[in-house]
């Protein structure tokens, strides 16, 4: 965990512009992400995804950042004008949304690449020694100041920033680097059916965080010359990355603890499973991720609510929450919560059950309901007595979405319709 008395703030971290590309479509998210980008997308009881990556750069020193955006971008864009919109670029600081605009051409961003190079200009108007290119849809919390420090040490043109994954979680599904012994990149591979191991470390190997250093004319250089190729996808990982590993000083960062050299915490919410699960590990007694630690806060908009209020009690209708998180203007009226998140401004009626669920701003839960491991989205009304969770093929019938580890989604759109079909 980064923690105030070790930071890496200096001169590398001032003269650094931080670029989250934050165009995600989040389509592993289906309908959760069907009106907004997947870094828009809520988490852990009041924040947003893209809440984390910024404040990241917040924390490290890095006051220069631009956002990405592209695929229904309206919700990420009120959400970032509300929160990140106070820095002042007089003082050398801004967050700065930079949309795509086909700045370059009648195209749209193709890829992570592309989504740089048709910013150029912008970040050229910024005279920045460093780019740090970043994933804007990851949670995690990480000091930026020592990748940044250790590739200004090791003389490097590119340093990618790796996660430790076992081989057999890695196989199939991330980008993994073969280093050697100095972790100097050898070889890149695009989800590999068989990872290659890291030296020394057996049955792990390298991910990419999708989380890049470049030295900036150098970035801007191969920029240029894969813009230039018509088989290019503009893409780090697909076409950047393979081409200059054997002409250029690439290396791989390990991501790690500073204090226990151990895998820091670190989620690609990018399913509806993983979502509910990284979103139900933080109600745990003493979760990975640490939402208390004042030295190194997430910032994000607070909305002005009334604090939480739990209501009435008797024996067959009392307000309570175990074991769960409660977001300001929460009202639970007789009602019991256990293992899960309320976000802000939620209302639960009087009778209802709900367990190991995360529910988001704005929902109301209708009296006599029973919710057990479910997503309920932003400003779902459920009707009264609704059952969800207990009966998955009756889910189905319902019209809900129910993943594979039995994790039901509803939306606005499906209690439409649900409430269409029993009306």
């Amino acid at each position: 965990m980064p923690h105030k008395t070790n930071r890496h703030i200096s001169n590398l971290t001032r003269d650094t512009y931080a670029l989250v590309l934050a165009g995600g479509r989040g389509s592993r998210l289906y309908e959760l992400t069907q009106w907004r980008a997947k870094p828009a997308v809520f988490f852990g009881g009041k924040f947003r995804i893209i809440d984390f990556p910024l404040s990241n750069c917040i924390n490290s020193g890095i006051r220069r950042v631009g956002i990405a955006t592209q695929y229904k971008s309206h919700s990420l864009i009120r959400h970032i004008n509300r929160a990140w919109s106070h820095f002042k670029k007089e003082l050398g600081e801004s967050v700065e949304i930079l949309p795509a605009s086909q700045r370059y051409g009648d195209e749209w961003y193709r890829g992570t690449a592309n989504a740089v190079f048709q910013n150029i200009d912008i970040i050229r108007h910024e005279l920045p020694k460093y780019v740090m290119i970043l994933s804007g849809d990851h949670v995690y919390r990480m000091d930026y100041g020592p990748l940044i420090g250790k590739h200004v040490a090791k003389g490097a043109d590119m340093t990618v920033c790796c996660i430790e994954v076992p081989v057999s979680e890695a196989a199939g599904a991330f980008g993994v680097m073969t280093v050697d012994e100095n972790n100097k990149v050898l070889r890149f591979d695009e989800k590999p059916e068989k990872p290659s191991e890291i030296p020394g470390k057996p049955g792990y190997c390298l991910a990419s965080m999708g989380n890049y250093v470049f030295n900036t004319e150098f970035l801007f250089e191969q920029l240029k010359v894969d813009d230039a190729k018509d088989n290019s996808s503009g893409d780090f990982g697909h076409d950047i990355i393979p081409s200059i590993i054997k002409s250029h000083q690439v290396y791989a960062y390990p991501f790690r603890d500073p204090n226990s050299e151990k895998q820091p915490y670190w989620r690609d919410v990018g399913t509806l499973d993983s979502f509910w699960e990284a979103n139900m590990e933080l109600v745990e007694l003493d979760p990975q991720l640490n939402m208390y630690d004042e030295d190194w806060p997430i910032w994000t908009y607070q909305e002005q609510t009334a604090p939480a209020k739990f209501v009435f009690d008797e024996d067959q209708r009392r307000g309570v929450a175990i074991n769960s998180t409660v977001a300001g203007g929460v009202i639970v009226s007789g009602s019991t919560i256990k293992r899960s998140l309320l976000f802000n401004k939620v209302r639960v009626s009087s009778y209802c059950y709900i367990e190991e669920s995360v529910v988001l701003p704005g929902a109301r839960i209708g009296r006599h309901c029973q919710i057990y491991k479910a997503i309920i989205d932003r400003n779902v009304q459920l009707p009264e007595g609704l059952v969800i969770g207990k009966d998955h093929q009756q889910d189905k019938a319902n019209g809900f979405r129910v993943t594979d580890k039995g994790v039901v989604l509803i939306t606005r759109d499906m209690i439409a319709e649900y409430q269409q079909k029993h009306s």
